[in-house]
């Protein structure tokens, strides 16, 4: 591996632990913040600078992913998979970081258009749908990259 491979690897790791540590707090802060009052005085002030911040990490895990796809010729795989370890967990892997960017994207935008006001029963429906989600999706992608890591 060459020094772009390595820097491109720590700074994988690195937005990954960001972005899961971070999907983890979050999840235990709305699972037991139970006080509307409490809830209306941490989220206004914690919400958004989470939001950017998980936003840029996202971003840095794509781009830094790419690198990775790059330096170790997976992307070639993925066009063509061989039925090996490799490719089926690298399919698998990306099937669920695009299926992460969805609820993603539904929550920082429901998020970041209601930080300023109460949401509708149907805004709070989708944001803890898309919050559960990427909570979970987020197990399940960690899988896969460890697997991947692992077998690389």
């Amino acid at each position: 591996m060459n020094w772009l491979g390595e820097w491109a690897f720590h700074i994988h790791l690195i937005a990954a632990i960001s972005w899961i540590g971070g999907s983890v707090f979050m999840f235990v802060l709305g699972v037991t913040l139970r006080d509307k009052e409490a809830q209306k005085q941490v989220y206004p002030h914690v919400g958004p600078i989470f939001g950017w911040f998980e936003a840029t990490v996202f971003v840095i895990l794509l781009i830094t992913g790419g690198v990775l796809g790059l330096q170790y010729g997976l992307f070639d795989l993925m066009i063509h998979p061989n039925a090996t370890a490799v490719s089926d967990a690298l399919q698998k892997k990306v099937i669920f970081v695009v299926t992460l960017a969805v609820p993603t994207v539904i929550h920082f935008v429901i998020a970041y258009r209601t930080n300023d006001r109460e949401r509708t029963p149907w805004e709070h429906l989708f944001s803890r749908v898309s919050s559960m989600a990427i909570f979970f999706l987020n197990l399940v992608v960690m899988h896969y990259a460890i697997t991947l890591r692992d077998i690389l």
